[in-house]
């Protein structure tokens, strides 16, 4: 795609109803755009159906959840799960007495990673395996699935699957040093994808972040088939990220996390929904702002562009509302220092001559550089030592309000969606939001003068 194509404006549900089925294509771990989807289906009334990586015991054979473990996460889910275990990516996957493609990392050392070669024909028989493990058991869960769709309902399939870094000990260290690493302990981010090691995280990323959208799509054929045959609806959605648009000076502008190493996988996924539509399926991925979550806190700096969602809410229509979210930033900051002040730290950093070249949309996700590294990770790290606790940040507040909007917008859109890959900028959650909360706030009051009457 040669440009980002936005989500233009907030749609209502004209679709999905009570009783029809939501189905999470993806396990539910704590933060993550996930709950604002969900938060919509539950509103609606709609039937919560997940599913479960599964878990590796101390053999590293892959399970089921146990009872405790499914009962937690079907509270956490506030729904059913199916207990099949779909583990995707091939980083664990072996065959029989052979080396999974982890042990082969757990080889390497920081002297000699970067000449290491790998035996792709030994990867290949890993993969071979994975996804013969992988559409096995989606057979079933599609299986089980189709048993518990009436006939007469709607389904909505939001895939949430995501990530692939395999845990050996050199990536770590060398992840921790290109995402995190400044001044002599910078590392290129190129250097890594020219290794062997990188290639091999690539492929894993690929099949954990975007094969997975093509297999739910695929095993799910006979569902939509019979669902659709009903006069009902299918729809499918997945959570990318290919940079968003943010205010920079009085515009808003197209910008990215750089080194964004998954942004391959995404522009994959983007793919899948590309040819999937072309097919007459209605499968659309919604490229978001970034938040902060559990895995995104590996990328020191990827929270910066949240903080002008501040500026956004307030120049979309803003009141007291917006107001009150400055405030509540505010109040996260140590005293001598204030909201001001951090967006001028963050225009200070979109100003720069070094973060221009990286405003190019047709270059991504381009590789990281010492000057780029430099400047976001210690803009981060000053921006954090300026709040009163580095566990309770502006970036997690608004990150809050981000999942809220895209739950919102990403629910209503896909009712009739427009295309298969949208955008969704800062512009647009600042309008969202604004109207629901002005929304609530008409409502609630107009609760209170019903009670009075």
């Amino acid at each position: 795609m040669e440009n980002p194509i936005a989500l233009e404006s907030i749609a209502g549900n004209t679709l999905f109803r009570k009783g029809d089925i939501f189905v999470l294509f993806g396990e539910l771990f704590g933060r993550g755009y996930a709950t604002g989807l969900l938060d919509q289906a539950r509103k609606v009334g709609m039937q919560i159906v997940g599913i479960t990586v599964g878990r590796r015991d101390e053999n590293n054979a892959l399970r089921p959840l146990t009872p405790d473990e499914l009962s937690a996460a079907e509270a956490r889910l506030g729904g059913t799960i199916i207990n099949v275990p779909l583990m995707a990516g091939f980083d664990l996957d072996g065959p029989e007495g052979g080396p999974t493609p982890t042990d082969l990392l757990a080889d390497l050392t920081l002297q000699t990673w970067q000449d290491a070669k790998i035996d792709w024909d030994h990867i290949e028989t890993c993969k071979a395996i994975a996804t013969n493990r992988f559409e096995t058991a989606l057979a079933q869960v599609m299986a089980t699935l189709d048993g518990m769709i009436p006939e007469g309902r709607n389904v909505f399939f939001a895939h949430t699957m995501a990530g692939g870094i395999p845990k050996a000990k050199v990536l770590l260290v060398v992840a921790n040093r290109i995402y995190k690493g400044t001044g002599a302990r910078h590392m290129s981010s190129q250097t890594l994808l020219d290794s062997d090691m990188g290639k091999l995280i690539l492929q894993n990323f690929d099949e954990v972040s975007a094969n997975t959208f093509r297999h739910l799509i695929d095993a799910s054929a006979a569902i939509r088939t019979r669902v659709e045959a009903s006069g009902s609806a299918v729809r499918y959605t997945a959570y990318g990220y290919h940079g968003t648009g943010i205010l920079i000076g009085d515009a808003y502008r197209w910008q990215t996390y750089t080194n964004y190493t998954q942004g391959y996988a995404k522009m994959r996924l983007e793919a899948i929904a590309s040819e999937a539509w072309d097919a007459g399926v209605t499968a659309t991925v919604y490229n978001c702002p970034e938040i902060r979550t559990n895995s995104s806190d590996v990328f020191t700096g990827i929270e910066l562009p949240l903080i002008p969602l501040l500026l956004a809410l307030k120049r979309e229509n803003g009141g007291r509302w917006a107001d009150e979210q400055w405030q509540a930033c505010e109040a996260l900051l140590a005293d001598g220092h204030s909201v001001t002040d951090v967006l001028s730290r963050i225009k200070d950093l979109q100003a720069s001559a070094v973060m221009v070249p990286f405003y190019d949309f047709s270059a991504w996700p381009m590789p990281n550089s010492q000057a780029q590294a430099d400047l976001t990770i210690g803009t981060s790290n000053d921006i954090t030592a300026m709040h009163r606790d580095g566990k309770e940040l502006i970036s997690d507040l608004l990150s809050t309000l981000v999942v809220e909007a895209t739950g919102r917008l990403i629910f209503g859109a896909t009712s009739a969606p427009a295309g298969p890959v949208r955008w969704i900028h800062h512009d647009l959650v600042a309008r969202c939001l604004n109207a629901a909360h002005r929304d609530d706030a008409g409502q609630t009051q107009a609760s209170r003068l019903s009670a009075v009457a």
